[in-house]
């Protein structure tokens, strides 16, 4: 049997380059899926290409109630919620802090931060419920990043909205550990997604390798899709039941330094 054969698996920012490519690995291993994204017709789209039981809502993940009808949506399609991947982000200029506007600071802290405490604060009742219900709760995955674990120079706000993931995650994992949800953070560092490609268009930096992005990397790369792809299905794996409150980093080797 897959190792998701049944579940019920919620993606936000789906039709992104890591959460696309999350759909598709979930689904080749047996999940149902609820996708969003914030364009309905290229969430439509993509979904259609799936091979999956798949559940659509399009909304800004800024707005709570969007967090409380994807549940909803969960729980009246399929039943239930098994794994939740709270992968919706954004990112603002490479500038130092005091050129960053306070509109766009806004922005990225109601995103990353603000839309993954919403997501968490309509996800972890149901899957508290269902562990009461039926002894199998669930298991949330948070896209961090690296720039959570350390400082990022021209990325203030982004490594503050991410830090905040990685508390986020620390805390309710405790508060949540005898209750049937298990809660988890990836953080990757620059991952080859069409937002890191449109990042380095704005930088200017090299188009062959990102030289900008790469210079603190020991392995002096960007991280590939399905190499975090496969991080979420690790922390989301029902196998990996011991593990819990943990910021799984793939770095590149910059946390060894």
């Amino acid at each position: 049997m897959s190792r998701f054969e049944g579940a019920t698996v919620l993606i936000t920012g789906a039709t992104g380059g890591l959460g696309s490519a999350a759909a598709k690995a979930f689904a080749a291993q047996g999940a149902r899926l609820v996708l969003s994204d914030l364009d309905e017709a290229a969430l439509g789209d993509f979904a259609a290409t799936l091979d999956a039981d798949t559940a659509i809502l399009a909304g800004n993940i800024a707005d709570e109630k969007l967090s409380e009808d994807l549940v909803k949506l969960a729980v009246q399609r399929f039943g239930r919620l098994d794994v939740a991947v709270n992968n919706a982000g954004i990112v603002h200029s490479f500038v130092r802090l005091p050129q960053v506007t306070s509109e766009e600071a806004r922005r990225v802290l109601e995103v990353d931060l603000l839309g993954v405490f919403y997501a968490m604060k309509q996800q972890i009742p149901q899957m508290e419920r269902q562990f009461k219900q039926r002894g199998k709760g669930g298991v949330i995955v948070n896209v961090a990043s690296v720039a959570g674990l350390s400082g990022a120079p021209k990325l203030s706000v982004y490594a503050a909205a991410k830090h905040g993931v990685v508390g986020l995650t620390r805390s309710a994992a405790v508060e949540y550990a005898t209750k049937g949800v298990r809660i988890n953070a990836i953080c990757p560092a620059h991952t080859r997604t069409a937002m890191v490609d449109g990042f380095i268009r704005s930088t200017g930096a090299p188009e062959d390798e990102a030289a900008e992005l790469t210079r603190g990397v020991p392995m002096r790369r960007v991280g590939e899709v399905d190499e975090i792809t496969a991080g979420i299905l690790f922390l989301a794996d029902p196998a990996n039941s011991f593990m819990t409150g943990h910021a799984l980093a793939l770095d590149g080797g910059i946390g060894a330094i």
